[in-house]
């Protein structure tokens, strides 16, 4: 769950599930919560847009991850992020396995906003965009539903979308500049 913040409502309904989760978040305070309210989850600290598992001190190895959930976090990121993000995610994947993901809606210029109090930055790919490079990187796409469309405001409207990696992976994976 990368932008897990207190591994609440997706984590915890994950473990609930029996499921095993790693959560990724920059925010201390927030995984400070998960650890004491889902103590049987795997909390890490970290920018997700630069996270790799460090294969020496870390148990997560390539094609680890069986379902990757990118919710309301992607769009934190500058968009020249998003496709080398994705590209790794595709490599952490089991064959089969799936990347849920939320985005922003529409190509409008970023911007910064509060929330609780704190201010947050917002910028994502035109859905159009974000859709192409999914299937660039090899990902087949499962559904494709908008949360919220956008307005003619500031508002960009929120996409979500469900893709897999292969069963059958091909040899050499395409990779997003990085």
């Amino acid at each position: 769950d990368l932008g897990c913040g207190s591994g609440r409502p997706l984590g915890e309904w994950l473990l609930a599930r029996g499921l095993q989760v790693t959560g990724i978040d920059q925010s201390a305070r927030l995984l400070a919560l998960a650890r004491t309210r889902l103590p049987q989850g795997r909390w890490l600290e970290a920018d997700i847009g630069g996270w790799i598992p460090d294969t020496d001190t870390d148990t997560d190895t390539d094609k680890n991850f069986a379902a990757v959930l990118i919710w309301d976090a992607l769009f934190h990121l500058p968009r020249a992020l998003h496709l080398p993000l994705l590209a790794r995610i595709f490599r952490l994947l089991q064959p089969g396995g799936r990347l849920l993901l939320s985005s922003g809606g529409s190509a409008q210029p970023a911007f910064t906003d509060t929330m609780h109090g704190a201010r947050f930055f917002y910028d994502a790919l035109a859905p159009d965009v974000l859709l192409a490079g999914l299937l660039d990187l090899g990902f087949g796409l499962e559904r494709i539903e908008y949360l919220n469309p956008p307005t003619r405001g500031r508002d960009k409207g929120r996409i979500a979308v469900l893709a897999r990696r292969p069963a059958a992976a091909p040899a050499t994976v395409p990779h997003a500049a990085e």
